[in-house]
């Protein structure tokens, strides 16, 4: 996905007639902390509420606030990842998006980027999730997608992140099924080290009940 298809179509930009004071009800119209002001297709910059409110610019022009402004933006090309990064790494509320020749196109909001994201990682679709903890040299991809496949479901998403000053790698799966009890099996007999099991409460008893029974039918024997 890229920039182009998460543009907004409810935040509009601000004018070189605007006043600090339209800005900051727009930013409360829209719960934004930023705008960006424009002359016709020409994107002059992004003003943010602390600078008003900082400089006294509630009652100036946007024209005379020209020097308060900074530039940050993406192009329409770019990935949606590129565009979480830069939101995240200035701290922004939106992004301004220009066209290849350097046309205003319209803004990101980070409600946007939010609501795309929890899409693209199927927080609706019902299922189940398993997060994985392992070594960087024991990740196989088609390993993971094989032992769930084989127990006829699928990785309706997957992400793979390292907290801090840690060396192994969490996966997390989200899966198209609500029991996932047979993929943990699967998983715990390749060996797999399961940090944590996010499913229905009464299967996953359900299934602990029946280890433990298991566990003791063993020691009986």
């Amino acid at each position: 996905m890229i920039a182009k298809q998460l543009i907004s179509e409810v935040i509009p930009p601000l004018r070189l007639s605007d006043d600090g004071q339209k800005a900051l009800n727009w930013m409360e119209i829209f719960r934004i902390t930023h705008l960006p002001i424009v002359d016709g297709h020409q994107y002059l910059g992004l003003i943010s509420d602390k600078a008003i409110y900082d400089l006294n610019l509630i009652e100036k022009k946007m024209d005379d606030c020209r020097e308060n402004l900074v530039r940050p933006h993406v192009h329409t090309n770019q990935h949606i990842y590129e565009v979480a990064s830069l939101m995240s790494e200035l701290k922004l509320s939106l992004v301004p998006v220009l066209d290849l020749k350097h046309n205003y196109q319209g803004v990101i909001s980070v409600m946007d980027l939010s609501r795309t994201f929890a899409d693209l990682v199927a927080v609706h679709e019902p299922g189940g999730i398993i997060v994985l903890e392992l070594t960087p040299l024991d990740y196989s991809l088609s390993q993971i997608a094989q032992i769930v496949e084989g127990n006829d479901a699928k990785i309706l998403s997957m992400y793979t992140y390292r907290e801090d000053d840690s060396k192994e790698l969490l996966i997390t799966l989200k899966i198209n099924q609500v029991d996932l009890s047979p993929i943990i099996q699967t998983f715990v007999r390749y060996d797999y080290s399961i940090r944590s099991v996010f499913m229905d409460e009464a299967i996953l008893n359900n299934m602990y009940d029946d280890r433990f029974n298991q566990l003791l039918k063993y020691m009986n024997i």
